[in-house]
């Protein structure tokens, strides 16, 4: 039986997560935080497996420069066993985007309220999201939406 899941270990892994995101580190070094048949629901994009994160990342490589995530509340539940937990986060994003011809970048700033899904990889035994699904965003005074 799998050593039940702590809020310690998976607010290491968010924290992880979001450094890697932030450096627009290479696709490989995400894959591990995540499941094989991970779905997140962003606000413009659906990701139903590995393969459509693949489209969604290199995506928003494409789309986002001068990242910066930085976390405000994180609430971590794990289920009776220790084989799930349900995380709500808030996450202060702050990017910018440029459309290809515009004069201008996008200053994109905001709060965004995500309900995650974490499990344990049968792999490695550390902890992996399965489901992330962005409930809300809330931009911040002065802030260009997506």
């Amino acid at each position: 039986m799998a050593t039940p899941l702590n809020a310690t270990e998976i607010r290491a892994m968010a924290d992880e997560w979001f450094k890697l995101l932030d450096a627009h580190a290479a696709e490989v070094y995400l894959l591990p935080h995540l499941a094989q048949d991970v779905v997140q629901k962003w606000p413009d994009y659906d990701v139903q497996n590995i393969a459509d994160f693949e489209g969604w990342y290199q995506r928003a490589l494409r789309l986002f420069f001068d990242e910066s995530h930085v976390i405000k509340a994180f609430d971590v539940k794990v289920n009776g066993d220790g084989s799930q937990a349900e995380v709500k986060v808030v996450v202060n994003w702050d990017a910018k985007s440029w459309t290809p011809g515009a004069a201008k970048s996008k200053h994109l700033w905001m709060d965004a309220y995500q309900t995650w899904q974490i499990i344990r990889s049968e792999q490695t035994g550390k902890p992996i999201m399965k489901h992330l699904t962005v409930d809300d965003i809330k931009l911040m005074e002065g802030a260009d939406s997506l």
